[in-house]
Formats: structure tokens, C-alpha cells, sequence
């Protein structure tokens, strides 16, 4: 008789471990971060151009940030727990 594999049945939990979620926590509010860092830049008046929207902050470093929080995002999925 073959052997069966109850890892599976023995801990039914969660996919995670609980320093993957924290991770992911973290991971999220950096992504959050980077859309704050979005905001702003519009005008009160329509008929009026506000260059504030093509600033460092918004075309640059929002950006970046978004993107180091995605890759943040994938290690915490992808870190092996113990």
C-alpha cells in the first residue's frame, strides 16, 4: 500500500506564511505612497495651465516608487516561508 501525502490535509491554512502577508503589507503601502505622491497639480481655473502637473515628484518619482512597490510585491509573494 502506497503512502499518502497528507501535507496538504494536515495543515489546511492558509498559502502564506504570516511574514509573507506582512510583507504585502508593506509592500502595499509603499504602492499607496506612490499614488499619493501622484496627486495634485490641477487648476482651479480650466482656461488657466498649471505646470505644476509635469513636476519631478509626479513624472518621475511616483513612478519609481509604484514600480519598487510591484517588485516588492512579487518578493513577498515569492519569499519561501519557513
Amino acid at each position: 500500500m502506497a503512502t499518502k501525502n497528507n501535507d496538504i490535509k494536515d495543515n489546511p491554512g492558509f498559502a502564506l506564511g504570516p511574514e509573507n502577508y506582512k510583507l504585502m503589507a508593506i509592500g502595499f503601502g509603499i504602492i499607496i505612497l506612490g499614488f499619493i505622491l501622484m496627486i495634485g497639480g490641477k487648476s482651479n481655473d480650466p482656461n488657466v495651465f498649471n505646470p505644476g502637473i509635469f513636476s519631478f515628484r509626479r513624472i518621475t518619482l511616483a513612478p519609481l516608487v509604484l514600480l519598487a512597490g510591484f517588485i516588492f510585491e512579487i518578493y513577498a509573494i515569492m519569499k519561501k516561508s519557513r
